[in-house]
């Protein structure tokens, strides 16, 4: 039994294998290329970088009401 359970490991593997070696690979500097446009494209809608009105800031310090 230990050779069939290891003849269907090594299907199991090989299987893999032909999966991933058919997987379209997009090379490192067109990746870039694109990540920079991504990044330009939309640098004007992130508030990272453009900053968060302090009205609509859901996390700017709550005002505190002290009656005296």
């Amino acid at each position: 039994m230990s050779s069939s359970s290891n003849l269907t490991t090594m299907k199991k593997a090989v299987q893999q294998l032909r999966f991933e070696a058919s997987i379209n690979r997009v090379k490192v500097s067109q990746a870039a290329v694109d990540l920079q446009q991504f990044c330009l494209q939309n640098a004007l809608q992130d508030p990272l970088l453009t900053g968060v009105s302090s009205s609509t800031n859901p996390f700017r310090p709550q005002k505190v009401c002290s009656f005296l």
